[in-house]
């Protein structure tokens, strides 16, 4: 089943904006802050990049693709403002197969670029996403964490308590991480509203790889994402940039400035932090086997 999963916008052709937050108030105001409060039933935690310069003309190519493959009308094409000194990004995306007929074979990108981004880690990946079911991710990670290319490699995932569905695929993939683990080096951490109440629902697709390989955008980490669905994602291997991410996210869930990986363990082990917790029901035996084959046959 295929369905339009991306979020994106371009406004005058010299701003785009790519990442996960949905245009919508199902399921409560989607409008996240540091804190991310409650608004109607729960709060949200989400990214969404905000692009100018070159790149926004391939945000727009893809967007007057689908448009045109829709209803015939051709886009004028974008003229976005070049910029000194900028980043170096890539647009990713993932469109099925036999959708479009500008795209007869699709195009598998997102997954591509997770491929080699999760291969190159030697000293930390770093991931927050809604689902975390896609085998091809799962044994790479599992892999590194049997064989560390490191002494200091560490794993450090951010997901919700309570998924919207999916919560046993995603539960057997961290099993597998877990069993993979063996000398105490992955994390899997959830938020909390204060008191450890109500969950933050972590719907952020971001992936960081050893503060030099970047991404963000709308695709889970599930096979929906990286085969069936179409999705939207910037990269960059920026190291300032990745870095500045990660930090600002540390700190924000963690709650210290200088955050490292003890950090993380210390505060989600912490009954008396209530923003961060270890993420319930993860432990060697948890579903580890169900996960994996009910991956195969719900995400296909």
């Amino acid at each position: 089943m295929h369905c339009h999963h991306e979020k994106i916008a371009v406004i005058d052709g010299r701003i785009a904006y790519v990442g996960g937050i949905d245009l919508t108030s199902l399921g409560g105001d989607r409008f996240d802050v540091q804190h991310h409060p409650a608004r109607d039933s729960v709060g949200w935690h989400d990214a969404t990049a905000r692009i100018e310069g070159p790149l926004v003309a391939d945000v727009h190519d893809h967007l007057a693709m689908r448009w045109r493959e829709v209803t015939g009308e051709q886009l004028e094409p974008a003229e976005p403002e070049r910029i000194r000194n900028g980043i170096a990004a890539q647009f990713v995306r993932t469109v099925p197969n036999g959708v479009y007929a500008s795209l007869p074979n699709g195009d598998y990108r997102i997954l591509e670029a997770y491929v080699r981004g999760l291969r190159s880690a030697e000293r930390l990946i770093y991931l927050e996403s809604q689902f975390l079911w896609a085998p091809e991710l799962v044994s790479i990670v599992a892999e590194k964490l049997r064989n560390p290319p490191t002494e200091d490699f560490r794993v450090v995932v951010l997901l919700p308590a309570k998924p919207n569905n999916g919560a046993d695929d995603t539960r057997g993939q961290l099993g597998v991480l877990v069993d993979a683990d063996r000398h105490d080096r992955f994390l899997a951490c959830t938020l909390y509203q204060p008191g450890r109440g109500n969950q933050v629902y972590v719907h952020a697709k971001i992936g960081i790889v050893d503060d030099r390989w970047l991404a963000i955008g709308s695709a889970n980490l599930n096979g929906h994402s990286l085969y069936n669905d179409t999705e939207a994602c910037i990269v960059t291997c920026d190291e300032e940039l990745a870095r500045k991410t990660r930090l600002r996210l540390w700190r924000e869930h963690v709650g210290v400035d200088d955050v490292s990986f003890d950090h993380w363990r210390d505060r989600a082990e912490d009954a008396a932090f209530d923003r961060l917790a270890l993420l319930p029901q993860v432990s060697r035996r948890s579903r580890r086997f169900l996960g994996p084959v009910n991956g195969l046959l719900v995400d296909g």
